[in-house]
């Protein structure tokens, strides 16, 4: 405290001289009309003293800034007429227009009297008065702090009314003004400054503005010490709080339950339980009990962190010890329930809640309502919606949010809709996420004027598309094949400044390879490059399939080797689209050559791609290279299917080769592969061609034993 008197008695000069230059400023060359009137008001507060009605409220018609000033000051040592003149003013003259003087001037006196919430009311006023700066204010206070006998607590009120206002920037600001003119805010101000810029994770200038305490003298306390506790956790560095500790405890200041609870809450939330559960040991140790907030920190870190068997362990043992659960207790419980999809679990939990007598609330309900929405049994969410209304709780966006994304991911979008204008009529307004929940079932149901009308609502009500609003859109109209309309939509998202990702552009380029537009599709391509949003494996791939679609198989190879140059590790997604490409432009013989590159990339064949490579042949009536292909699938572990079997059948029935066929429909029958359809089908037609009717027929009334209906022209 001495350093900060020292620090404060020669600025308190200089403000002093700087407070009769800015006084003398707005009342050395007062009018003698101004003067006159100041003198009546004056003399009528005093009178107003001995008769209550004797005020005459004209008085107040010419006043102004100036003579406000000038009033408060003649009577500032007299601060029951000083409150008795702004108390009149602010009745009588509701609009009265302030100067920063003005305001400081009835700031200062109401201060000194003590009515600190009129006070920050006016400190309201002034930091929230356009064109004022923050050197404006501070100087404004101190240039009239003196002369009105005021005390430090006015710049504490300053710094604690900036943050309340959420004005962090600014209240850091003052504060270094304030240090700048001489003057220290006390600890208890700085503390407020200090847990505000920590609240809102804006951890850097804590710590600048907790050593330029320091520096100051200001003596910190343990309040100081539990906010730059928080501070460091939130930064992730627990590790450096023991240094921490120390220095403190070399300042005479020591850790208490808060400190304490602080730490096991970041180490439950790391999912560093063993460090949570030996800090409880020590805080027992040091006399520090644990309290309900000790536990809730465990039985959250623990169901965090998939434990949910130690979490009610834990509980347990509170219930022992004579802590009862309160509802943040069960909602870690209940929210783990959900996480992991326990439905009778989170039912189990919910009741004993209840039998406890712990009242849920809408974090309770939300997380059941949302359990079971997901799993598609939206009658028992929507009984748990009903029981939560019934039980006076309101839901808010995030309930009514959920139970929407659940009628719609199980298709009920007229009972989606039924919610959503119930959510409405409540006065409950809908958000980006909430819309962008709705159109992503519109579109995913192709009802895409109905997604268009919800679009249009959203910028009516002054809701603005993100990112997801535009790329859901531009996914419906893509896969509706309408590409113009994407397209529109694509650049009205630029010009909105929203930034497309891969995910955009890869919708847009996958819409436009199966629309055929494959060369706006490498104008896209190329756009996102420029961009610096870089092709990945699935840009590729469409791509890829693209090009073998059309034919472009050179195109496709040149891709592949690209993808591959940039260390891009193909998919089999992408290397059996050039498979499937070369095979269908009758390059099977490619294709199979392809194979050695494909195994060169770490990547092996499966069932679809031999099956690509054995129809390829067949369509090329190369049997002999089809049959060795299914000879060397299964020596690679591969078991052919049904379709292999298809494919191989129908090739010997084409060419006549029935004995063959024969022996492949006996194989498969072996393997425990049942024929299809297709099987019959093929090996009827086969027969037929070289009039084998009565093997025909045989297949024929097999096919009708198995339940396979065949063509009409059977």
């Amino acid at each position: 405290m001495a350093t900060q008197r020292l620090l404060l008695k020669k600025p308190i000069l200089r403000a002093s001289s700087a407070a009769a230059s800015a006084f003398a400023s707005t009342s050395a060359h007062p009018t003698s009309s101004d003067t006159f009137l100041s003198e009546k008001i004056l003399w009528g507060l005093k009178q107003q003293g001995k008769k209550p009605a004797s005020f005459n409220p004209s008085l107040f018609h010419e006043l102004n800034p100036l003579i406000f000033t000038e009033v408060l000051h003649k009577c500032r040592e007299n601060l029951q007429v000083g409150q008795r003149f702004i108390d009149l003013v602010s009745l009588n003259c509701p609009n009265f227009k302030h100067s920063s003087t003005s305001l400081s001037s009835a700031i200062h006196v109401l201060v000194r009297s003590r009515r600190v919430s009129d006070a920050q009311a006016l400190v309201l006023r002034m930091i929230r008065k356009s064109g004022v700066s923050r050197i404006e204010i501070v100087d404004s206070l101190v240039s009239s702090y003196e002369d009105f006998g005021s005390d430090l607590r006015v710049f504490d009120l300053l710094i604690r009314t900036y943050v309340q206002a959420r004005k962090l920037r600014e209240a850091v600001e003052a504060f270094h003004v304030l240090k700048s003119r001489g003057f220290c805010v006390s600890i208890n101000a700085c503390n407020s400054l200090l847990g505000g810029l920590v609240k809102i994770e804006w951890i850097d200038w804590a710590w600048e503005v907790y050593h330029e305490i320091v520096r100051c003298g200001i003596q910190v306390n343990v309040y100081t010490l539990n906010i730059m506790v928080n501070a460091m956790c939130k930064q992730g560095k627990i590790d450096a709080v023991k240094g921490f500790l120390s220095e403190m405890e070399e300042k005479g200041i020591f850790s208490d339950s808060v400190t304490y609870n602080t730490l096991i809450n970041a180490y439950s939330r790391e999912g560093k339980l063993e460090e949570a559960f030996g800090l409880m040991n020590v805080m027992s140790a040091e006399g520090f009990k644990p309290c309900l907030l000790t536990f809730n920190c465990i039985v959250n870190g623990l169901c965090k962190n998939g434990k949910y068997g130690k979490a009610t362990q834990v509980l347990d043992e509170m219930v022992k010890i004579g802590l009862s659960p309160d509802t943040a207790t069960y909602n870690s419980l209940l929210a783990e329930c959900c996480r992991s999809g326990n439905l009778s679990e989170a039912e189990s939990v919910f009741s004993e809640m209840l039998h406890r007598g712990v009242i849920p609330d809408l974090v309770s309900y939300s997380s059941l309502i949302a359990l079971f929405s997901r799993v598609g049994l939206l009658d028992r969410a929507l009984g748990y919606y009903k029981d939560m209304k019934s039980n006076g709780l309101i839901p808010d966006k995030v309930i009514y949010t959920i139970l929407i994304g659940g009628f719609c991911k199980h298709g009920s979008m007229l009972e989606a809709m039924r919610i959503r204008d119930e959510m409405l009529e409540k006065g409950c307004l809908m958000d980006v996420v909430t819309y962008n929940t709705i159109l992503n079932a519109l579109c995913n149901k192709k009802m895409l004027s109905e997604a268009d009308q919800l679009l249009n609502e959203m910028f009516e009500r002054g809701v603005f598309p993100d990112y997801y609003t535009y790329t859901t859109l531009i996914n419906g109209y893509c896969k509706d094949g309408n590409m113009s309309k994407a397209l529109t939509l694509f650049r009205s998202m630029l010009q909105r400044n929203l930034k497309p990702d891969i995910v955009t552009y890869n919708t847009l380029i996958d819409g436009f390879c199966k629309a055929g537009e494959i060369e706006e599709a490498i104008l896209l391509r190329d756009e996102m490059i420029t961009k610096n949003v870089l092709p990945n494996l699935i840009t590729y791939s469409i791509l890829i399939n693209g090009f073998c679609s059309r034919g472009f198989i050179s195109d496709a190879l040149r891709l592949w080797e690209k993808m591959v140059d940039t260390r891009i590790q193909p998919s089999l997604v992408t290397c059996n689209s050039l498979i499937k490409g070369y095979c269908r432009h009758g390059e099977t013989e490619k294709a199979c050559q392809f194979l050695g590159q494909m195994r060169s990339q770490g990547v092996f064949p499966d069932c679809f791609t031999y099956n690509t490579l054995i129809n390829g042949y067949i369509k090329e009536e190369n049997m002999d290279k089809a049959f060795d292909l299914l000879s060397e699938m299964e020596n690679q572990g591969l078991s052919p299917n049904v379709i292999t079997y298809n494919v191989m059948l129908d090739g010997f029935c084409k060419l006549g080769r029935m004995q063959e066929a024969n022996m492949l429909y006996r194989k498969m029958s072996g393997r425990g592969i049942n024929p299809d359809r297709a099987t019959y089908t093929s090996l009827i037609n086969g027969h037929v061609s070289l009039d084998n009717f009565k093997e025909a027929a045989w297949f024929h009334d097999e096919m009708l034993q198995r339940g396979f209906m065949p063509d009409d022209k059977f």
